[in-house]
């Protein structure tokens, strides 16, 4: 499944080893109080080990797009109406186990394997970029100008950051254990004490934002790795580039759902709406 709107492409897959696609995403067009345009990019990914992974993450998706939606026009601070997204969004997932489908109705384990999903999300407009995020899924920044160094803007919940930030072990021992994927944020109503991430940066040139999960970063995971993948008219065909990331992840292996939106900064200019 693909979008694009003016200012902002995603792309996700289901990729070559699973039944289903567990990610979801939302692109949308909003406005800022004086009319200027507001591009975000919402993209989950379903935790497999719990129970309705797909539908989590579709869930959080739209719930948290609608909620950016609603508040930048009315004067929100974008990091702020990315913080009370976040909250919208794992609201809307835990609402999902206490409402199991049919299927569930009778499972007794349901309590414990409530559904689940990361999040990662970015809003550009009026000169400002902002990042929000719960869990592994990545946000990257990448500039026009290549000779500038990209760089990742998320850090993971993961027991490999984990382990990193306590200096307990390097990256490079961290990633290559098997726990090193084991997530320790995430939205669902079995998460630990729920602690949005969120970030604001003001670029001082053209870029685009990348936000993806796993899926992708797993075959690109240094910031200098995605950059050298991504096509250098990213800014101005962030479909054709999306495509390309995630065409990268499948011949990579594509062990994944992958899920990619690109955002250029800043936004184009034109007449705001939403999708």
């Amino acid at each position: 499944m693909e979008r694009e709107l003016p200012g902002v492409a995603a792309v996700t897959d289901r990729g070559h080893r699973h039944h289903r696609n567990e990610d979801f995403f939302a692109v949308a067009e909003g406005a800022l109080p004086d009319g200027s345009p507001a591009v975000l990019a919402i993209v989950c990914d379903g935790v497999s080990s719990a129970s309705r992974p797909d539908d989590a993450s579709a869930a959080a998706s739209g719930v948290a797009a609608r909620s950016l939606l609603a508040a930048l026009p009315g004067g929100t601070h974008p990091q702020r109406a990315m913080h009370d997204a976040i909250l919208a969004a794992a609201k809307s997932v835990n609402a999902l186990a206490a409402a199991p489908n049919q299927a569930q109705q009778h499972d007794p384990y349901r309590q414990q394997n409530a559904p689940a999903c990361t999040f990662v999300g970015a809003v550009v407009g009026g000169g400002l970029l902002v990042i929000g995020w719960v869990g592994d899924s990545r946000a990257y920044w990448v500039p026009d100008d290549r000779s500038a160094p990209a760089v990742r803007l998320t850090e993971d919940d993961s027991w490999a950051a984990q382990m990193v930030a306590n200096n307990l072990m390097s990256e490079a021992e961290a990633y290559a254990d098997d726990r090193a994927h084991a997530i320790t944020g995430w939205l669902g109503a079995d998460a630990y004490e729920l602690e949005p991430h969120t970030a604001s940066f003001k670029p001082d040139g053209p870029g685009v934002v990348v936000v993806c999960t796993d899926g992708l970063w797993n075959y690109a995971e240094a910031a200098e790795q995605l950059a050298a993948v991504l096509p250098g008219d990213a800014h101005d065909r962030p479909l054709h580039s999306a495509r390309t990331l995630v065409a990268h992840a499948l011949a990579g292996g594509g062990h994944d759902n992958v899920t990619v939106a690109v955002v250029p900064f800043p936004a184009p200019p034109g007449r705001a709406g939403s999708a």
